[in-house]
């Protein structure tokens, strides 16, 4: 049994969890809340995680430190430096590998499919914060001070993704009572959608061994699908009819932003959703040995997630 850490008990943290109690670890999660999965093997701490002091006390003696936080959109600037250096100063300290959940805001728009070996050419703020996380990490690995990687992936969606998912809050329930779904982009373009149990699966296997360390790796992830394709192969799994999806126009999307710092923040990021964005994962799926879950598994069990937690609220 080998001790583990993880910072940030979301969507990804706890399922990195619940994975690796599942293998007979020891689990220290770690959030302001000290939330998260109420396994055997999992020991909740709510702790600030950009206290340096606290966090290398909770690390030491542990394998492998996982950086699963995520900070509001319209905080990031503020919140994003001290996470990132009392994360990166607390594996240094204890001699823990340092695993960074990052995403692919760190490549320029795309006219192709993204690699990890792509420069880093953000078009974006919050981009050009995730390259300087990334940056100064890499930097301690090259100097030979800590043991460092990144795992990138795509729009997540799955179980537990509710209102911060393209394929969440605002997706799934329309679409399972019959109601048009309004999406904030094209819903034609092809797209790479990421299933949450893989980013998990990859972030455990970009630690184990040393094949990982000192680069970054994107997410095993099924073929690109438009947000049409996606919610007409949901609709067919759950049994029901799908009533389609339609763009939001931009102008309202816009005018949303000035009563919601969320969506003002997405305006930046709106060349995603409106060109093709697909992820190339094929490097990762060689070198780390973990394949995609087939779409329709994925989202089977993302539609039965939803059932039961609707079924629940009524």
């Amino acid at each position: 049994m080998t001790k583990h850490v993880i910072a940030g008990a979301g969507q990804v943290g706890s399922e990195v969890a619940r994975l690796l109690a599942g293998q007979g670890h020891e689990v220290v999660l770690v959030s302001r809340s000290g939330s998260g999965p109420d396994l055997p093997g999992i020991r909740r701490v709510a702790a600030d995680v950009s206290d340096r002091e606290k966090l290398t006390a909770l690390t030491g003696g542990a394998a492998v430190l996982y950086n699963c936080v995520n900070p509001r959109y319209h905080e990031w600037a503020r919140d994003w430096p001290p996470l990132a250096a009392s994360m990166l100063g607390a594996a240094e300290s204890t001699g823990a590998g340092y695993v960074i959940l990052g995403n692919l805001y760190v490549y320029a728009a795309p006219d192709r499919p993204m690699r990890e070996s792509d420069p880093l050419d953000p078009p974006s703020v919050k981009g050009a914060i995730r390259v300087k996380v990334w940056q100064e990490a890499l930097a301690a690995h090259e100097a030979g001070r800590v043991r460092v990687t990144e795992v990138r992936g795509s729009d997540y969606f799955g179980p537990g993704c509710l209102d911060q998912s393209h394929l969440g809050q605002r997706f799934v329930p329309p679409l399972l009572s019959g109601k048009t779904v309004r999406f904030a982009g094209d819903p034609g373009q092809p797209h790479s959608w990421t299933y949450v149990p893989d980013v998990a699966r990859t972030l455990v296997a970009a630690g184990e061994g040393d094949r990982a360390w000192g680069r970054a790796w994107h997410v095993p992830t099924n073929e690109p699908m438009t947000v049409r394709e996606v919610a007409e192969r949901l609709c067919a799994l759950a049994g029901v009819r799908d009533p389609g999806v339609k763009a939001m126009p931009h102008v309202l999307l816009r005018a949303a932003g000035a009563f919601s710092p969320m969506l003002r923040e997405l305006e930046e990021l709106r060349y995603q959703f409106v060109r093709p964005f697909v992820l190339d994962s094929g490097e990762s799926r060689a070198a780390l040995g973990v394949a995609p879950t087939p779409m329709d598994e994925a989202l089977a069990a993302t539609i039965a997630w939803w059932r039961d937690r609707l079924a629940v609220a009524a």
